[in-house]
């Protein structure tokens, strides 16, 4: 995994990159917008926002543990390579990442689509926590305390996200497709060269849809305000290709999203 990590460092000098060449609105947004147009901005819910809200109204979230712990079970339990465990550990936390931006955005600016995405990331760790669980390994988040982590390259990269995000709702909507492109881009990379468990692959393919449905999501946002937004991790096909594309409906692991 030391490759891996240098990776992320690279992508940290990335992310600093980005908050200096997004041409986003620099404003303080701590006062409730006054227009009517501005509300209608902080209250706007992309149809993708509102499908992804459809289907979690259906889902049993107080079941959702057990409904996602006895799917992996019905899967063989494979050995693990160390590199599959580093996996396991990284993205637990990185998707608890992402949980604890939105939310910290949401509280900030009360624009629902850090909400809706926020459960769908709770939903994510849990499926990672599950795997974990699965194989008796500990879990690096045990006891998590929102922004806290223990993973040095995931904190500084929480630290420089919610710096950024904090300066405007143009910015903040800029960290959600930053944080879905890179989260994106790095499912890729384990997919095709980290794992190969069947169980793991299952939860990482449903976690690769998922990304790609908050991207659109995000991307929905920056069209309305009228941002831009440059991948920074995929390419710009893929990202073409993702965004000009519907949001993807599926019943996830055994009913769960």
């Amino acid at each position: 995994m030391k490759k891996y990590k240098k990776n992320w460092q690279m992508s940290l000098v990335l992310v600093a990159m980005l908050t200096l060449i997004i041409g986003c609105e620099k404003a303080t947004t701590s006062e409730l917008p006054e227009s009517q147009t501005e509300i209608e901005k902080y209250n706007y819910v992309s149809p993708v926002e509102q499908a992804m809200d459809d289907q979690m109204g259906t889902i049993n979230v107080e079941g959702l543990p057990e409904c996602i712990a006895n799917y992996l079970d019905s899967l063989p339990a494979e050995p693990l390579s160390d590199v599959e465990i580093s996996t396991l550990n990284f993205v637990r936390e990185e998707e608890l990442l992402a949980h604890d931006v939105y939310v910290a955005l949401y509280d900030k600016y009360k624009v629902p689509v850090f909400n809706n995405i926020s459960k769908s990331e709770q939903f994510h760790t849990s499926m990672i926590l599950a795997l974990l669980q699965k194989y008796n390994l500990p879990d690096p988040a045990a006891d998590h305390q929102p922004g806290v982590f223990t993973d040095e390259a995931i904190q500084n990269y929480y630290n420089q996200l919610i710096e950024q995000g904090n300066l405007s709702l143009s910015d903040a909507i800029i960290v959600g497709e930053t944080i879905e492109d890179l989260d994106i881009a790095d499912l890729i990379s384990h997919l095709e060269n980290d794992i190969d468990n069947e169980d793991i692959t299952a939860v990482f393919t449903q976690l690769y849809k998922g990304s790609r449905n908050h991207m659109r999501a995000f991307f929905a946002h920056i069209n309305f305000r009228g941002l831009d937004y440059t991948p920074q991790f995929v390419s710009q096909e893929l990202y073409d290709e993702i965004v000009g594309s519907e949001w993807e409906i599926g019943n996830g692991l055994c009913g769960c999203q």
